[in-house]
């Protein structure tokens, strides 16, 4: 059985940094492409950044171009994003999630979904 387990979640002031892990058990992540996902509360879930299993290819929503990056380590089978310059809209419940093949923004699209990990972001 896959297990995606989220960490480095916490409270940060705006301006401020924060990196979250996404560690894999149960499976190899060969050819899986990755997500990280967000959603506060009464929202759908949002897409923040996506990876590529060679990590060449990543993809980002535009509210955190510049200041997010994703990527992984596939020997680790960990995926990171390394949050900056964060702002108290970026205040959420942030998902790692995995799917084969292809990448989506879609979160119905992906199979595999970590219990999230809270960040909170205060002015």
């Amino acid at each position: 059985q896959v297990q995606l387990v989220e960490s480095g979640g916490g409270l940060v002031q705006a301006g401020g940094s924060l990196r979250l892990s996404c560690a894999v058990s149960g499976r190899t992540l060969s050819g899986y492409t990755m997500g990280w996902f967000r959603q506060c509360p009464g929202k759908e879930r949002e897409f923040v950044a996506a990876i590529s299993w060679s990590g060449v290819n990543t993809y980002y929503v535009d509210s955190v171009k510049g200041r997010f990056t994703i990527s992984r380590d596939n020997a680790k089978s960990t995926v990171y994003l390394q949050m900056n310059s964060l702002k108290p809209e970026d205040t959420a419940v942030y998902y790692c999630a995995g799917k084969g093949r292809m990448y989506s923004a879609y979160a119905s699209s992906y199979d595999y979904w970590g219990q999230g990990t809270q960040v909170t972001v205060s002015s």
